[in-house]
């Protein structure tokens, strides 16, 4: 009678339930501890548009070894801010104070990447260099919000010839970011911005060489992505996108041509990440039913793909295990959890958020306020 082993120490342990999120993923040369990435939130807290003290702690509160955070966006350019104290990163004063915040995280071990942006449209002449009219694609109006009928000043649509000195502040944005020490930099075209604008069929009304044809409308976009990783690497560089969304106005009558074409495209200047935020987002923070999804541009896209758009944790879980997604970025939870990654693993409560603090100037308040699981953390 063959003889049968005792079980093996291991075979009697207990094993965990694997949680997918925090498996560990190699982002080309950024080997991640865990899956669960910080989106890039708008704080409003850089006040004169120049990042803070504050935000260092912020940031590193959110950091964690092998974890990947992406900054709020942050303007290009004097022309690309619409937003009340918003960062940018085209003065040296700008770049001389992300430095100690990009220093604080990687202090935690963590990996930080800048948003790089440029608001387009979606902005008025009091955030306009000598008061002028916001740039843009086109010249028609956005849409104010009921009661606000001065909230957006009608943009001045580009000429030909000024487009390639927008594609250079991006380009002159991520050299400084790499001045400040950042791991890469994240591309901006989503959310109705500047690149969503060029992008989408019912915003761009061009006749030259960015308007027109699909092809045509992805130049822009193209043509910044080309030029910021001629400057600072392929391998540092993502890019967000929007394709199926109507964020400020700004929607296309082919999303999921437009979502294949930009991911195929990619493709040839070897980028890191594409950042895409899920059909189901259609409004910022509203989540809804669609038919749309991002399998095809997962599976078209040859580089890491991060997924964004009111995930969970079971969500997340489940677009990680089903090959839908590499990685999984949180917005609103991580905002309220600065140590997510930490209670998802021990299944812990979460807390919650609170919308009233988000865009207020308070460096403390709704900022750096939300409680650890173990409240003597920092």
């Amino acid at each position: 009678m063959q003889r049968t082993n005792p079980p093996s120490e291991m075979e009697n342990a207990v094993t965990k339930p694997s949680i997918p999120l925090l498996t560990p993923y190699k982002m080309g040369r950024f080997n991640l501890s865990h899956r669960v990435v910080l989106a890039p939130l708008t704080r409003q807290r850089s006040y004169g548009y120049v990042p803070q003290p504050h935000a260092a702690i912020y940031y590193s509160q959110r950091a964690s070894p092998g974890g990947l955070l992406i900054t709020e966006a942050t303007s290009v350019s004097d022309t690309a801010q619409g937003y009340k104290d918003a960062p940018g990163i085209w003065t040296e004063e700008q770049v001389k104070a992300w430095k100690p915040i990009v220093d604080a995280v990687h202090a935690k071990g963590g990996f930080i990447f800048c948003q790089i942006w440029h608001v387009g449209r979606v902005s008025n002449r009091s955030y306009q260099p000598n008061g002028q009219a916001p740039i843009s694609c086109t010249d028609k109006p956005l849409t104010p919000p009921a009661n606000v009928e001065d909230m957006f000043t009608p943009p001045r649509r580009l000429s030909t010839e000024e487009i390639p000195t927008i594609v250079n502040h991006f380009r002159l944005a991520a050299r400084n970011a790499m001045e400040a020490g950042f791991d890469g930099v994240e591309v901006h075209g989503a959310n109705g911005y500047l690149i969503d604008q060029f992008l989408k069929d019912t915003v761009n009304d061009r006749t030259d060489e960015y308007g027109g044809s699909l092809e045509k409308r992805c130049k822009f976009a193209l043509d910044i992505v080309e030029a910021v990783a001629n400057e600072i690497g392929p391998d540092r560089v993502g890019i967000r996108l929007s394709p199926f969304a109507d964020y400020m106005d700004s929607a296309d009558t082919n999303p999921q041509a437009l979502a294949l074409h930009m991911a195929e495209s990619l493709n040839k200047y070897g980028i890191l990440y594409c950042h895409v935020v899920e059909p189901r987002m259609k409004t910022i923070g509203e989540i809804g039913e669609c038919t749309h999804t991002t399998t095809p541009m997962r599976k078209a896209f040859s580089g890491t793909f991060i997924a964004a758009g009111g995930f969970t944790k079971e969500d997340g879980n489940a677009a990680v295990a089903e090959g839908r997604t590499d990685l999984v970025a949180y917005g609103r939870l991580f905002l309220a959890n600065p140590d997510l990654p930490k209670r998802f693993q021990l299944d812990a409560p979460l807390n919650k958020y609170d919308r009233s603090t988000f865009y207020t100037s308070d460096p403390v308040v709704g900022y750096t306020d939300y409680p650890f699981l173990d409240s003597t953390a920092s």
